[in-house]
């Protein structure tokens, strides 16, 4: 087994391997478990978040091991990244990896677990939630943010950014769900805009965005921003349906057949 643990966690080294170990029959399920599987643990004062991803198959379970770095070291190297770079995620902990001589069999992403006000995706199905504009706008700068230290973080999607309310009407945001990441020295119009593309926004959130976006981005008007995204998202969605049409339409073959 391949271990890294965050030296500031290096006392809890045996813990963090027990449950690990017994993943499988401790600790408690958060989420639905479809894809990946996210237990929550106890230690000491701390509470542990740990994601099993999915068991690869043969042909990813060869790249993982010997081409690619697994979606749990990532996660953990991206969030020591964004730390570094001042942007808020759930503190890493630690990564660990089993693999044979043929290929990487599972791998874990450790974290303290964050307990959020709301997620993104609540500013979507809730346009009267309590601050929403002021919460978006915020959302929008810490988006703007990303971009300026040239993060494009590939799953900017409505549940990946948790959001906690502080003082004075100020939030805090937290990126999770870190495996796909790309660091640039700089991002271009067309990069950014794309970034945006898979919040699934309503056009009226896409209005105060695009609003927003402008004040820091003087190269182009509020306007150029609202029709970039408006057009992108569009293309995002009409792909995402495409993929879910093919794919059920291979459920129900398999089912026929």
């Amino acid at each position: 087994m391949i271990v890294k643990i965050n030296s500031h966690f290096q006392k809890f080294a045996p813990n963090l391997k027990q449950m690990v170990e017994k993943f499988k029959t401790s600790g408690q399920l958060f989420g639905d478990g479809k894809r990946n599987t996210i237990k929550l643990f106890e230690l000491e004062d701390i509470k542990v978040n740990i994601k099993s991803f999915k068991v690869p198959h043969l042909i990813n379970s060869v790249v993982y091991k010997y081409f690619r770095k697994s979606k749990a070291r990532r996660s953990y190297e991206y969030a020591v990244r964004l730390l570094e770079n001042g942007i808020g995620t759930p503190q890493p902990i630690a990564y660990f990896e089993n693999a044979n001589w043929l290929g990487l069999k599972d791998s874990y992403y450790v974290s303290e677990h964050l307990d959020a006000d709301l997620t993104y995706r609540e500013l979507i199905h809730q346009p009267d939630y309590p601050d929403h504009e002021n919460i978006l706008r915020q959302f929008t700068r810490f988006t703007f943010n990303l971009h300026e230290k040239g993060i494009e973080f590939l799953d900017h999607s409505p549940g990946n950014t948790l959001i906690n309310k502080g003082e004075n009407g100020q939030y805090q945001f937290y990126l999770v769900d870190l495996n796909r990441m790309n660091f640039h020295t700089s991002m271009g119009f067309e990069q950014r805009m794309k970034n945006f593309s898979h919040l699934a926004a309503k056009k009226e959130m896409i209005v105060i965005m695009s609003e927003e976006y402008a004040k820091y981005y003087s190269k182009y008007s509020a306007n150029q921003i609202f029709e970039e995204i408006l057009k992108k998202n569009i293309a995002f969605q009409n792909k995402y349906s495409r993929k879910k049409r093919i794919k059920n339409k291979i459920k129900f073959w398999k089912k026929k057949n």
